[in-house]
C-alpha cells in the first residue's frame, strides 16, 4: 500500500494506494467549512474522480463531521460591504453539485456533528456512514437561513414528510434514526469506526465497498438492542400542510405535548426565513439537485444582506444572546409579496457544469 499527502491545517489529503482521502481538520471550529476548504475539497476531488477508486471523507475530531459552514465570516464580509461575499456559497453549491454527480463512489464518515454545510458534504454522496454519536441537523431557519447545500433538493425526498419537519424545527436526528430515516445509507458502531476506516482503505477496489459497508451495519449492537426511535410516528400527519401556518394549525389542533412542543419552537425561528423554506420545500419536489442549488443561491442574494440573517448570526453566534429580532416578528406579517422579492435570478447567477 503507497501513502501520498498534501496538508493544509484545516483540510488533509492523502492518497492511499488507489484510494482518495479527505479529513476535515479544524475540530476547535467543529470543522465548520471555510472558502479556501472547499476550494481545496473540490480542486482533490476533480482531481481523483479519473485517478481513485473511491474516495473516503472523515474528521479528524471526535466530536464533529462538519458543523456547517463559516457563515459569521460570511457575515462579516457582507457588513464591511464586500462584494465577494456570495463567493463563499457559489463555490460551496458547485461543490455539493460535484460530490452529487461524481463518478466514483464517495464514502462519508459522518460520525459526531453533522449540520448544514456537513450535510452538503455527505449527502449527496453515494455513501453515508452513521454511528450512534452522529447528531444531524438542518437549523439554519434558527438564525434566519434557508435550509441549503441542496436541501431544496434531498429533504422533500424524505419519506413521511421528515424533511419538512426538519427544515420548520431544526430538530436534530440521532444514531440509528439517521439510517431509518434515509439520510444515512449505512451504520457503524462508533468504537468500530477506525477498523472500519482500515478495512476500507485496505480494499483493492470499489467493488467490495457495498458489502463491507453491510457487514458493519449488520454487526451493529444497535442493530441486536432494542432501539428507541426520538422520530414521533404522527410526523406525517402533523407535517402534511404546504405553509408553515397549516403546520402550525395541525400542531395546535392535535394538542399533544408533542405537537405543542414544536409548534413552540417554531414559533421561535424567524418567520420570514420559515416562509422562504415552506417554498423552497414545495418547488424542490420537481427539481433537480442542480436547479434546487441554482434557486437556493437565488434566494441568498437577499436573504443573507437583507433578511434575517443578519440579525440571527448575531444573536445566535456572535453576540450569543439567543434574542433575535426577527422582521417582520410574525408570521402572520410576512407577505406574499415580500417572499417574491427573494425568488428573482441573481445578477450573476451560479453555474454549474
Amino acid at each position: 500500500m503507497t501513502t501520498s499527502s498534501a496538508t493544509s491545517s484545516d483540510v488533509l489529503f492523502e492518497t492511499v494506494g488507489n484510494k482518495g482521502v479527505i479529513t476535515l481538520n479544524r475540530p476547535k471550529a467543529l470543522n465548520a467549512v471555510t472558502l479556501p476548504m472547499i476550494k481545496e475539497i473540490t480542486s482533490h476531488l476533480q482531481a481523483w474522480k479519473s485517478t481513485a477508486a473511491f474516495v473516503l471523507m472523515r474528521s479528524s475530531s471526535e466530536k464533529a463531521f462538519c458543523a456547517g459552514g463559516d457563515v459569521v465570516d460570511v457575515m462579516q464580509k457582507v457588513t464591511r460591504g464586500e462584494n465577494d461575499w456570495s463567493d463563499f456559497f457559489r463555490l460551496e453549491y458547485a461543490m455539493n453539485h460535484l460530490i452529487g454527480t461524481y463518478p466514483i463512489p464517495q464514502v462519508a464518515l459522518i460520525h459526531g456533528i453533522t449540520m448544514g454545510g456537513g450535510v452538503g458534504l455527505s449527502i449527496h454522496g453515494k455513501y453515508r456512514v452513521a454511528t450512534e454519536k452522529t447528531i444531524f441537523a438542518m437549523p439554519e431557519t434558527l438564525i434566519g437561513m434557508i435550509p441549503d447545500v441542496g436541501a431544496t433538493y434531498f429533504l422533500p425526498r424524505l419519506k413521511g414528510n421528515l424533511g419538512r419537519f426538519l427544515a420548520f424545527t431544526g430538530h436534530r436526528l440521532t444514531g440509528y434514526d439517521l439510517l431509518r430515516a434515509g439520510i444515512a445509507t449505512h451504520f457503524c458502531d462508533s468504537d468500530k469506526i477506525k477498523d472500519l476506516q482500515n478495512d476500507l482503505l485496505a480494499l483493492k477496489d470499489a467493488t467490495g465497498l457495498e458489502k463491507l459497508l453491510q457487514n458493519y451495519t449488520e454487526s451493529s449492537a444497535m442493530k441486536s438492542t432494542e432501539h428507541e426511535s426520538s422520530l414521533n410516528s404522527n410526523i406525517e400527519a402533523l407535517f402534511c400542510e404546504d405553509s408553515v401556518e397549516g403546520v402550525i394549525s395541525t400542531l395546535e389542533s392535535d394538542g399533544s405535548k408533542w405537537a405543542l412542543e414544536h409548534r413552540d419552537t417554531i414559533r421561535k425561528m424567524s418567520p420570514t426565513a420559515l416562509k422562504l423554506s415552506a417554498r423552497l420545500f414545495n418547488e424542490g419536489k420537481n427539481l433537480s439537485l442542480k436547479e434546487a442549488l441554482i434557486l437556493e443561491f437565488d434566494v441568498l442574494q437577499k436573504a443573507v444582506p437583507d433578511g434575517d440573517c443578519k440579525e440571527g448570526i448575531r444573536a445566535r453566534l456572535i453576540d450569543k444572546d439567543n434574542k433575535p429580532k426577527w422582521n417582520p416578528s410574525r408570521l402572520e406579517d410576512v407577505e406574499d409579496s415580500y417572499i417574491d422579492s427573494f425568488f428573482v435570478k441573481a445578477e450573476r447567477p451560479l453555474e454549474i457544469h
